[in-house]
């Protein structure tokens, strides 16, 4: 089936942000006494909106992070992406050359999304087309915000394609009625591959854009240069 509309996640997909992300909150914890490592924010909170990390660390930690931490962390995450963050090898050249819709969808908040994008240089393809969870009432792995991003884009759930990196990233594009992919090239699945659950298959898995172009090249109007995944586009 030729989809009618792929839809992207953006960090640990479209740019490599998971790893920088993690330490940020790391660091941003200890400054209130809650001490975590690589592997809890990567169980606990990747792909999760953030209201899953107050609700953890209460439960968890028993402690109430106050109202000023989001703005904290958010600066300190900004200040760590500036000068650092760059496309996902082959991500230029794969947008460039896609011959379908598409759109971004992403736990990130708003301010967050629109930095990202900024840094890494791929405002120009997500103009009108990149949806967060602010705009719906559940985050991920709820159905919402992909939905919702089919339903702004004009696309049947079925028609659809999530390109996703976590589980529950997966878990909502199943949830929506959608094929899900899964994009395994982050550097933050070198620290710790996304273990997936029996029940969720992946129609297909990508280590690269590069694998993603030669195995499905209809989609492309042009073929995919040898050296797209080795190249730094930023």
């Amino acid at each position: 089936m030729r989809p009618g509309l792929i839809i992207f996640d953006c960090d640990g997909v479209l740019i490599d942000s998971e790893v920088l992300s993690a330490r940020a909150l790391i660091d941003e914890l200890a400054c209130h006494g809650v001490a975590v490592d690589m592997e809890f924010v990567a169980r606990h909170f990747i792909g999760r909106a953030y209201q899953v990390i107050l609700t953890e660390v209460r439960e968890q930690f028993g402690v109430v992070l106050p109202a000023s931490f989001e703005a904290e962390y958010r600066a300190r995450l900004i200040a760590a992406f500036e000068g650092t963050l760059s496309p996902m090898p082959g991500a230029v050249e794969t947008l460039e050359a896609l011959d379908i819709p598409y759109c971004l969808a992403t736990s990130s908040t708003p301010m967050r999304l629109a930095a990202s994008l900024r840094i890494a240089r791929l405002e120009r393809f997500f103009a009108g087309r990149a949806f967060t969870a602010s705009e719906v009432s559940r985050g991920k792995p709820a159905p919402d915000l992909f939905l919702h991003a089919a339903t702004r884009m004009g696309a049947e759930p079925a028609a659809c394609v999530v390109v996703e990196d976590s589980v529950a990233g997966l878990q909502a594009g199943v949830a929506a009625g959608m094929q899900v992919w899964h994009f395994t090239g982050g550097s933050h699945l070198a620290l710790r591959a996304a273990v997936l659950p029996d029940d969720l298959r992946p129609e297909r898995s990508f280590a690269s854009f590069t694998e993603l172009r030669e195995a499905l090249p209809d989609l492309f109007r042009s073929p995919v240069p040898v050296s797209a995944d080795r190249a730094n586009p930023a």
